[in-house]
């Protein structure tokens, strides 16, 4: 069982602080907000370009044994908001560096979680691509969140291949019974053929929730 958790809350833009002050005033010693923008779930609505809300991407690391006060905090400070206004989920977190020391967990025992984030890294403008494939694949919605990669400029005459700085991170919480058929699905894309193109990996969920009305 590890130690820490990396909690994380979707919500609509300029709505971070509704989740920030209740995980602050729950114990929670801060955290990171990302801008970042929702891809919908209806192929109809994104090919209308009507689909890209601007959302808010709250990150917090806790320790184990706060999370569930934090998270219960979270769900009640948007109990009122309207449904489907958000999800909060949480994932294992192996290592914790903090002031110059590392705290590790112990491994966990291998166990078959409901839902996994399948997080995709590829190069700026390719995230809508990754995002129809998984669609077709079983996905609902994802979310986007701009990045950048940390290659040098010398990397690229050094291995040969053509490095974009500007990254797009997609990040889709899928149930367990699709996550093999999005992988793959993303895994074929023409845009992740080239090396230094871009990564997938999946990390598996606990306590996956949605916030606002039940």
């Amino acid at each position: 069982m590890t130690k820490y958790v990396l909690l994380t809350a979707v919500v609509p833009h300029d709505k971070a602080e509704l989740v920030s002050d209740a995980a602050n005033k729950a114990g929670s010693f801060g955290g990171t907000v990302f801008m970042a923008r929702k891809i919908s779930a209806s192929s109809v609505i994104a090919t209308l370009g009507l689909g890209g809300q601007t959302l808010d991407v709250v990150t917090i690391v806790t320790e184990r044994n706060t999370k569930e006060k934090i998270q219960e905090a979270i769900v009640k400070a948007l109990e009122d908001e309207k449904n489907n206004f958000g999800y909060l989920y949480s994932i294992d977190v192996d290592s914790m560096l903090k002031t110059g020391n590392i705290s590790k967990g112990e491994k966990a025992m291998s166990e078959k979680k409901e839902r996994y984030l399948i997080t995709v890294i590829l190069n700026k403008g390719y995230a809508d691509d990754a995002m129809a494939v998984a669609r077709k694949a079983g996905a609902g919605g994802g979310t986007v969140v701009n990045a950048r990669g940390t290659a040098r400029e010398d990397d690229e005459k050094f291995f040969g291949m053509h490095i974009v700085p500007e990254k797009e991170m997609l990040m889709i919480v899928v149930e367990n019974e699709q996550k093999d058929a999005v992988l793959e699905a993303v895994r074929t894309l023409p845009c992740l053929s080239e090396p230094g193109s871009g990564i997938a990996f999946c990390s598996a969920v606990d306590d996956f929730t949605m916030l606002g009305k039940k």
